[in-house]
């Protein structure tokens, strides 16, 4: 047999030699000896027995070792503790008639007790450490919980137990911190749907939730999770923020702020239009808090996420089946139990279904000043997906009466969009005029400039710029007794140098 097939039936037979701690290390050769191997191959054994000897080197790389690996010297306490911890309260978790603060202190004095049961020698510090990362993984997040703390992440990614990804300033970098197995983090995604009276198991794996601060909440787990348990937590900011916030991180100029303050107190109807994680929902808690204190605000929502600071404010939540597949409440039956509430203002979460026709229907029968989101790209994007939304309700309506509800409903639509640095900014502020012929006639008042390039960094140095058209519904301001500086709706007239 030749030499090249040896080598061959030694890659075969498997690299299961590499690793057998008796075999020797494989000796290394230079590349002045080849011309000597090849001379010496008739000496080589038969192939039969080629896949109990030393394996011919390979230009593949070694394997690493488990020793370069970094290693938790703590782990095989900090996992013998916590299986303790949960066999000592695991029914006690559960138990209404403890507080929050009553279980982790009683589950603190149990971990100190396990921890000094084990009578390794720890220092001050590493018995704090160790009590804090077992109490945070028993009773709290687990790793979760330093990146929730961190006001600098926005959103947290969990792909499987061993990787993490968060999103600071817009940019998406890999976190080193990590679950130590897949039931861990079954476990947190567990605590967390539990909380919120969700269930999430094999015939009900993906579920929406949210924290206890608003957060957003989204968890998929195996057999649709093909690679582990998906865990994504969009995170909202402890205080809301509020107009001024927005104008500082340039998401909105002043000018614009000041046309969206008139619209929410004239009582128009608007609509968020934006594309996935573009802060439609903040912006959404921005243009509420423009509401005036004397109304009677109702949100509808599928996970509880808006924070408004007025004081007459009735929070409603939609429901999933339970496990029988009964007990759903939808949007659309909540937007439907809403008009008998006595609602001077109804605020939609999202609109995502045949709720858009009870929406429109609502705005259309006395219930002004309505504020609702849809994902769309455009102003144009947004009427069209709302004619497919109310396509959705299942009423066989022509597109023409569609497009007359919606001109008739729906005031201004205001596009945020999430731009190539990262940025999120409002787009477009846009009039809804009417219908000419069969289509949807909408007139621009502010959009955002393209053309000013970028800065060294990547960072657009475009803002938002008004188009110098006068919106029909400024009209309705002035017969309010609404105001507006003269030069809201000014153009700005700039040569290509001045950009």
């Amino acid at each position: 047999m030749k030499l090249t097939e040896r080598v061959d039936a030694v890659r075969e037979k498997g690299p299961h030699h590499r690793f057998d701690k008796k075999a020797p290390e494989p000796a290394l050769v230079n590349s002045n000896a080849v011309p000597t191997a090849l001379a010496n191959a008739s000496s080589l054994p038969p192939a039969s027995s080629l896949s109990s000897v030393t394996a011919v080197p390979v230009p593949s790389p070694a394997p690493i070792a488990a020793s370069q690996l970094p290693v938790d010297p703590l782990a095989d306490i900090k996992e013998r503790a916590a299986q303790e911890l949960f066999e000592r309260i695991g029914t006690r978790l559960n138990d209404p008639s403890l507080s929050e603060e009553q279980l982790h202190a009683y589950a603190r004095a149990e971990l100190g007790n396990i921890v000094s049961a084990e009578q390794v020698p720890l220092s001050d510090d590493e018995r704090d450490r160790l009590i804090a990362e077992i109490g945070a993984d028993v009773l709290g997040y687990g790793p979760l919980d330093v990146l929730l703390a961190d006001e600098a992440v926005s959103e947290i990614m969990v792909n499987g137990h061993e990787q993490i990804f968060v999103e600071r300033n817009g940019r998406l970098s890999l976190s080193p911190s990590r679950f130590t197995s897949e039931a861990q983090l079954r476990r947190v995604i567990e605590r967390i749907v539990s909380k919120v009276g969700r269930r999430i198991d094999e015939s009900s794996p993906l579920v929406d939730a949210r924290l206890a601060d608003g957060s957003r909440v989204n968890a998929i787990i195996p057999p649709l999770s093909v690679d582990g348990s998906s865990l994504t937590i969009r995170k909202f900011s402890r205080e809301p923020l509020t107009v001024r916030d927005l104008i500082g991180f340039g998401t909105l100029s002043p000018d614009m702020a000041e046309l969206l303050d008139a619209c929410v107190k004239a009582k128009l109807n608007i609509i968020v239009s934006g594309g996935t994680g573009t802060g439609k929902t903040t912006l959404l808690n921005v243009l509420s808090g423009y509401i005036p204190p004397d109304e009677r605000i109702i949100t509808i929502e599928d996970a509880v996420e808006l924070q408004l600071q007025q004081e007459h404010v009735i929070r409603l939540e939609s429901r999933p089946a339970n496990i029988e597949g009964k007990g759903e409440i939808t949007i659309r039956d909540l937007v439907r139990n809403s008009l008998r509430m006595r609602p001077d203002r109804i605020v939609i979460g999202e609109c995502r279904g045949g709720e858009s026709l009870d929406m429109l229907q609502a705005m259309n029968t006395g219930h002004d000043g309505s504020i609702s989101t849809v994902h769309a790209n455009s102003p144009r994007d947004a009427i069209a997906r709302l004619e497919t939304l109310v396509l959705m309700a299942g009423m066989d309506l022509p597109l023409r009466a569609i497009r007359e509800q919606i001109t008739s409903a729906i005031d201004v639509i205001v596009q945020i969009s999430r731009l190539k640095d990262g940025t999120r900014r409002i787009t477009h502020v846009t009039e809804v005029q009417g219908m000419e012929g069969e289509i949807v006639t909408l007139q621009d008042a502010f959009i955002f400039d393209h053309g000013a390039g970028t800065d060294a960094d990547g960072h657009l140095l475009g803002r938002a710029v008004a188009t110098g058209v006068r919106p029909r519904f400024a009209d309705k301001f002035r017969d309010l007794g609404i105001e507006l500086s003269p030069g809201v709706f000014q153009a700005e007239l700039m040569t290509r140098a001045q950009r």
